[in-house]
């Protein structure tokens, strides 16, 4: 099973705990011990080094094996590449797009896992990637790479940590193996550094008991609109599996932010018709709480994002660096209203599927890009969700020709509470992209899918935060 895999089917699993407790109440809450204080005492700087300069042998030895001269790496080719200017390549887009922000996941998961912090973690892992761009390839080491995994990987690598870390604290209504079990989908580096120093890093991150809302869905999709321009072979019908989670909603009496990504949210999609269809995660990195009267409490400041989603025409991944805020307000007494608003600054790829060979490369940019999120919640009967996001993709820092890409994609759910943490939602999605190139005229795509979901729901109020 591939790495992009297990992150999908371990986000999904995230969810499993829950429904152990669905038709029967909680079990009463384990206290306990004062698990920072542990893992302060078995902190480990060398033993996440070694761990990763280890995986990258591993990878680079598969790599070699099975890809050939681009990872017969040497000293010579080391030593070359350390006195190299970055540039930008042209590896496959899953690759560089998936697969490197997955491969700094996995470095910032060790360091994490060892019990270091979000920042002193982060430096692990933007050295972990520099240290693979220089000896772990025989090409030149790239920017692209590095932005992807050295920092995309640490938003991508703390979303992971985090989730596999609630498993592991607040799942005492699952068995003891199903929890394990689920976080190693989640998080391989937690549960290789649980498994081989045993007690040493067998402490879990308190996460000071945040407010969440999981769900996980099982979905059929319809193709509604299809612009394809250049592109073809779209499934017009596609079946879905789909985890999200928002962690950390602002207005819990007790709870605030005073590390990175205590409050954050993260999605992925498996799709029929495109494999991955998305993976989206951004996270509060620097702010703090704030209130407005009696109805209204939130949270602001600077948030790390890092997106990839592909709808099948076309694909588009970026990280980047936002401000922003999210909060609730409370409209009635059984009805609220949930928010973020994003706007930033990103480094982002954005490329043709399935076009003529001229189309089908991608290009990069440093990309303007915002977000905005609402969700209303009607009691504990029912949500309306509307999400849209914006890209636009420059020539700047492209290392081409140049060029231009703007994507929008916006999506409405409705999601209906059957019974206790069952639900039914209806989603409409839709995406569009406007593309100019110097020699390949204008591209307009445009492609739109109505979807019914079956969703567990994590929470019987869909996320509403109560603090009267």
């Amino acid at each position: 099973m591939s790495g992009v895999w297990k992150l999908c089917l371990g986000a999904a699993l995230c969810a499993a705990p829950e429904a152990f407790a669905a038709d029967d109440p909680p079990p009463p809450k384990v206290e306990k011990a004062d698990t920072s204080a542990q893992i302060e005492a078995g902190k480990s700087y060398a033993i996440p080094a070694a761990e990763i300069a280890g995986f990258d042998y591993l990878l680079n030895r598969f790599n070699r094996r099975h890809y050939g001269s681009d990872y017969a790496s040497n000293l010579s080719t080391a030593r070359r590449n350390l006195h190299s200017s970055l540039v930008v390549d042209n590896d496959e887009f899953k690759t560089n797009q998936l697969g490197h922000p997955y491969q700094g996941a996995m470095y910032h998961g060790f360091a994490r896992s060892a019990g270091l912090g979000y920042w002193e973690s982060a430096f692990y892992t933007f050295a972990g990637s520099l240290a693979w761009e220089t000896a772990g390839e025989t090409t030149l080491p790239s920017r692209n790479d590095q932005i992807a995994s050295g920092i995309g990987g640490t938003f991508l690598g703390e979303s992971l940590f985090r989730m596999a870390s609630l498993v592991l604290e607040q799942g005492s209504n699952a068995p003891s193996f199903l929890r394990e079990t689920t976080a190693a989908f989640i998080s391989p580096p937690t549960a290789f550094n649980r498994v081989a120093f045993g007690d040493r890093f067998k402490a879990i991150m308190s996460s000071n008991n945040p407010e969440y809302y999981s769900r996980m869905a099982l979905a059929v999709s319809a193709t509604a609109q299809d612009q394809r321009s250049t592109s073809g072979n779209v499934k017009r019908n596609e079946l879905l599996g789909d985890y999200s989670i928002d962690y950390g909603l602002p207005g819990k009496p007790g709870y605030h932010y005073d590390r990175p990504f205590d409050y954050f949210t993260f999605q992925a999609t498996a799709s029929t018709g495109s494999a991955i269809e998305n993976v989206m995660t951004h996270g509060l990195l620097l702010g703090t709480d704030y209130d407005l009267g009696d109805r209204y409490r939130g949270i602001w400041g600077l948030y790390g994002s890092y997106d990839y989603i592909s709808p099948q025409t076309f694909r588009v991944s970026s990280t980047a660096l936002s401000l922003g805020s999210t909060g609730q307000l409370w409209l009635t007494r059984d009805i609220a209203l949930q928010g973020t608003a994003l706007a930033g600054m990103g480094y982002a790829a954005v490329g043709t599927l399935n076009g003529p060979q001229d189309e089908r490369s991608y290009h990069y940019g440093v990309a303007p890009q915002a977000l905005l999120a609402t969700r209303l919640i009607f009691g504990d009967r029912a949500s309306l969700d509307v999400t849209a996001r914006e890209y636009f993709v420059s020539g700047i820092a492209s290392g081409t020709t140049g060029g231009r890409d703007n994507i929008i994609r916006a999506d409405i759910a409705l999601t209906m509470r059957v019974r206790k943490a069952h639900a039914v939602a209806l989603k409409y999605l839709w995406n569009r992209r406007d593309a100019t190139f110097a020699g390949l005229g204008d591209r307009t795509q445009t492609r739109a899918t109505i979807g019914l979901y079956y969703t567990f729901l994590g929470h019987d109020r869909f996320g509403a935060v109560d603090w009267r």
